[in-house]
């Protein structure tokens, strides 16, 4: 070992650190609140906080900047990695039946390091898609006054031509986020049947533009005269695709509440499947309907749905839309405000945030300075932001969280639970079928085949494979993405890179095919895995990239900060690294006792790697 570097033992404590798993400190069959919501209720709830997202807000800016009337093909792939990665979120749901998130999920399966930038990157996702929300509504309400607040403000302030800023500042939405700010800090709740209310009227208004909209369709308006159906080819679609994910974001709101479902193993899994389904017929239909109303290039991306209405001379259609839109985003924006506080306390509960964030004080019962603070960050990007810039940082987001959750199913499905012996009453697995092989190891009926997998450790495969296929999923996707485009690639290296990695990434697919995985017989799983996630990991990795360089950059920007804190401060102060203290002090006492008097200092501390891989429980 060369002098002033690390040994191997200390880099492999350091792994183990990064890598600690949350342990849950209770039952996960019993909760501190009431399990009250049917599955019909979870389905209200999915669908309430995510109809509108899209529909309302993004179908004008995809037909007409990027996809024409072939956003409904956009909306369909953007449905498709939603429902695939709802299926993991629902296998992680009903094995942790638990109020959280995926910051809960990917604590418990993946490691703290991971789990801190989840939760960093949900963080993120609130405070930016609460500005974007509070930019749509200042937009619709612009256009309600034919456009004399941003008149106003034009005149009296000035504009500015800068890349992925706005025009002119948008004090309108600034302001909107300031005052859902302070009523969520000083306490306010929105009752349950307030937000019923909004979703039954919200509701009522998609059928009815979906109705009168079919009634004023024009197939002429599809028509190679008007620029045709895809006028913007394969590459629009996708990068129409990778914008309307934020038109399904909502969904985690069913997995977010699971703790408080009557049977989450049976309601949350279907409830995620079926709102997914519902938001994705909603928007499609709702963007087919636009674009044969109207010639896609003739839409006003501020306010598409109210404006092809008046086109067609029907102005009081237009004011109902503008009402179903108000009412889908004040439900939206009001989630992501009250969410943020949440993520606040459960990342400061673990150690792996500032505690003065989470403070939650007793007359408001809220994280006031968290709130606040946050608060203010929100409106400022509202106020200075371009719109699309907001959209595209948020999907980014929610892509990227998606992966680390279908990543969280494969480690789950070949990583071996503990016996039912001895297994903590806290642990999220299901019940088991007993099987001859362990999980992560290779299948009976393979191992004649497969013997130079064989030797390898349960687990120690899989994970290399799972290494590999994620490496294989990027570079695939960077070749399909820019091969052409932009590297240039010569027709010969562009088909051999694409080979390469597509026999790539299916071999680390059948090798991950051949281990033992986990069946839990009273609990929901991912059909078809490791293929179901693997295809999530390769449609959210190939979205991704379809977004601007401005969105990587702000984003790359963000989890910087995020390291910073995570090593700065959370590393240090984790919940899991003070229990893995009181663990190695009740050891180091335990050992001093057992050590004969006649046995020097120097020789009891070598027992005390071994004693560090099971610290005890607080």
């Amino acid at each position: 070992m060369a002098p002033g570097l690390p040994s191997t033992a200390s880099v492999a404590r350091f792994c183990q650190k990064l890598n600690r798993l949350k342990t849950l400190e209770e039952p996960t069959t019993e909760t501190s609140l009431r399990r009250h919501l049917t599955t019909l209720d979870l389905i209200l709830l999915g669908v309430g906080a995510t109809v509108g997202l899209g529909l309302y807000m993004l179908t004008g800016t995809v037909a007409k900047e990027m996809a024409g009337p072939a956003v409904l093909v956009s909306f369909g792939v953007a449905a498709m990695a939603s429902l695939l990665a709802a299926l993991c979120y629902a296998e992680l749901a009903a094995r942790v039946p638990r109020k959280g998130s995926s910051y809960l999920f990917t604590y418990v399966f993946m490691g703290e390091l991971w789990a801190f930038l989840v939760g960093w990157i949900l963080l993120i996702q609130c405070i930016v898609g609460a500005a974007a929300m509070a930019r749509f509504w200042s937009s619709y309400l612009d256009a309600i006054f034919s456009r004399s607040i941003s008149s106003f403000t034009k005149a009296h302030v000035g504009t500015w031509q800068v890349p992925y800023l706005a025009q002119y500042p948008d004090f309108l939405a600034a302001g909107i986020l300031l005052l859902a700010s302070a009523f969520v800090s000083c306490g306010g709740r929105v009752s349950s049947w307030l937000s019923h209310t909004f979703l039954a009227i919200s509701l009522a208004i998609i059928l009815f533009i979906i109705i009168l909209g079919f009634v004023l369709a024009h197939p002429h308006n599809w028509s190679a005269e008007e620029g045709g159906f895809a006028p913007f080819g394969f590459s629009g679609i996708m990068a129409g695709a990778a914008t309307c994910i934020y038109g399904f974001v909502g969904f985690v709101a069913v997995a977010v509440s699971s703790e408080e479902a009557q049977n989450p193993k049976r309601s949350v899994p279907m409830a995620l499947a079926i709102s997914v389904t519902l938001v994705a017929a909603a928007n499609i239909l709702a963007s087919t309907v636009l674009t044969l109303m109207v010639p896609w290039h003739s839409l006003d991306p501020d306010w598409a749905l109210p404006d092809a209405f008046h086109q067609r001379g029907y102005s009081w259609a237009a004011f109902i839309v503008v009402a179903g839109a108000i009412c889908a985003m004040n439900t939206v924006l009001l989630r992501y405000i009250f969410f943020l506080p949440h993520i606040i306390s459960a990342m400061a509960a673990d150690g792996l945030f500032f505690q003065v964030f989470a403070h939650v004080y007793s007359r408001m019962k809220v994280p006031v300075v968290g709130i606040l603070v946050f608060g203010f960050l929100m409106a400022f990007l509202a106020l200075l932001v371009e719109l699309e810039a907001l959209v595209q940082f948020r999907c980014i987001c929610a892509l990227l969280t998606y992966t680390f959750v279908a990543t969280s199913i494969i480690m789950l499905r070949f990583r071996k639970s503990p016996p039912a012996s001895s297994q903590d009453p806290g642990s999220p697995l299901g019940t088991e079928q007993t099987s001859a092989s362990e999980p992560g190891q290779l299948q009976p009926a393979l191992r004649p085949y497969l013997r130079f997998l064989d030797g390898c450790r349960p687990g120690a495969a899989v994970a290399w494979a799972l290494g590999v296929l994620v490496s294989s999923a990027i570079t695939l996707d960077c070749v399909l993405v820019f091969g052409d485009s932009v590297l240039h690639l010569p027709p010969w290296s562009y088909t051999l890179l694409l080979l390469l990695s597509s026999a790539t990434f299916l071999l680390s697919l059948l090798v991950l095919g051949a281990h033992q995985q986990q069946h839990c017989q009273d609990t929901f799983q991912v059909p078809m895995v490791p293929l179901t996630p693997a295809l999530s990991i390769l449609l959210n990795i190939f979205l991704m990239l379809q977004l601007s360089y401005v969105a990587w950059l702000s984003f790359s920007i963000w989890l910087l900060i995020g390291i910073t804190v995570y090593f700065g401060y959370g590393i240090r102060q984790s919940k899991e690294n003070q229990r893995a203290r009181l663990g190695l002090t009740a050891t180091r006492g335990n050992l001093e006792e057992m050590v004969p008097a006649t046995q020097t200092p120097s020789q009891a501390p070598a027992q005390e790697p071994g004693s560090m891989e099971q610290p005890a429980s607080p």
